[in-house]
């Protein structure tokens, strides 16, 4: 069974070298174990070795059995920097993917990071990731400093991957309102998976579904709420002309095509899941190396999963190879 991990993260070794030149955003400072920390206004991310090594990181991959990793940048993203180091820092990024590609398919393949910040730019540098790099998509996050993914500035991007037909893979990032979900880690466990439900709906009411139908959407974290709340969706377009203005389906009709990684590692919630869309909808994913990812768990839950041993397939990297054009 072959299995590829969509959902997963790692830092260029040239992008965490950029951040220690100054000028960013984001502070660099040394944990005990000498781990890069990567702080940023609210939260902080310790990068492991599995985050940087590339070398150790495929012994893990080899030791634990994934034969492809679709490997992104992680919180903060670039969009936190001025527009003009963004751009550079998300060229400089995509380059150093693309290498790893080059040198470690098909252990690995990656999407794109764009300077979200500038919308221009972010068209610019998906077109390059594309036809230059060669990836198949990029990732973006939930909201961009506070501003909506359906919002219209960000529709030329939605142009271009809609014409190649590419992968764009939601990740969440702070919510507006994280001031309430600063005790307990609630912003991540809580927070992000609600931010990603959010993001999805404004999408879909706003039109984009229906405007660019061959983009590949994909939401992280089983989509946050989206299959437990489709229904309150499709009752909000019957209930309110507002959620009928931009789309003649109701929004499960839309949803029911994008597609879902199983970082929840709750083999009822992959079924729910897989009910709601369709086991040729939902891509593995282990969140790994981060604290609360496990690539273990992802196989695990994978392995319970009542499902047929063909739909088990599909999801574990059937479907993710056809949707990322894998070979």
């Amino acid at each position: 069974m072959r299995v590829v991990d969509v959902h997963n993260h790692f830092y260029p070794p040239e992008y965490l070298d950029a951040l220690r030149t100054g000028g960013s955003a984001v502070t660099v400072r040394m944990d005990a174990d000498g781990n890069p920390e990567l702080h940023y206004p609210g939260d902080y991310n310790t990068a492991v070795p599995g985050h940087r090594d590339i070398a150790f990181r495929q012994e893990v991959l080899e030791r634990e059995g994934v034969d492809t990793q679709v490997i992104t940048l992680t919180t903060p993203g670039t969009h936190v920097e001025e527009p003009a180091r963004a751009a550079r820092f998300a060229s400089l990024v995509n380059d150093a993917f693309a290498k790893i590609v080059a040198e470690r398919g098909p252990r690995f393949a990656a999407l794109a990071t764009l300077p979200l910040n500038d919308p221009k730019a972010s068209v610019a540098e998906f077109r390059r990731a594309v036809e230059q790099l060669g990836l198949p998509g990029a990732m973006l996050f939930s909201n961009v400093n506070g501003v909506a993914l359906a919002d219209a500035r960000y529709w030329p991007l939605y142009e271009s991957a809609n014409e190649v037909g590419a992968v764009l893979h939601i990740h969440p990032t702070n919510p507006v309102n994280v001031e309430a979900m600063k005790e307990y880690w609630l912003m991540p466990l809580v927070g992000f998976l609600f931010d990603t439900s959010v993001a999805a709906a404004h999408l879909v009411y706003s039109g984009v579904g229906e405007r660019f139908p061959r983009i590949n959407w994909v939401l992280s974290h089983l989509g946050g709420a989206i299959p437990y709340i489709a229904e309150r969706l499709d009752r909000g377009f019957h209930a309110f002309k507002e959620c009928r203005a931009n789309i003649p389906r109701p929004p499960s009709e839309y949803l029911k095509r994008w597609y879902y990684d199983t970082v929840n590692f709750d083999a009822n919630a992959i079924a729910l899941a897989v009910k709601f869309t369709g086991a040729r909808h939902v891509l593995a994913g282990s969140d790994y190396p981060h604290a609360i990812g496990s690539i273990p768990s992802m196989v695990r839950a994978l392995t319970s999963l009542g499902v047929s041993d063909s739909d088990r397939e599909a999801i574990a990297g059937g479907n993710a190879a056809r949707v990322y054009r894998l070979g």
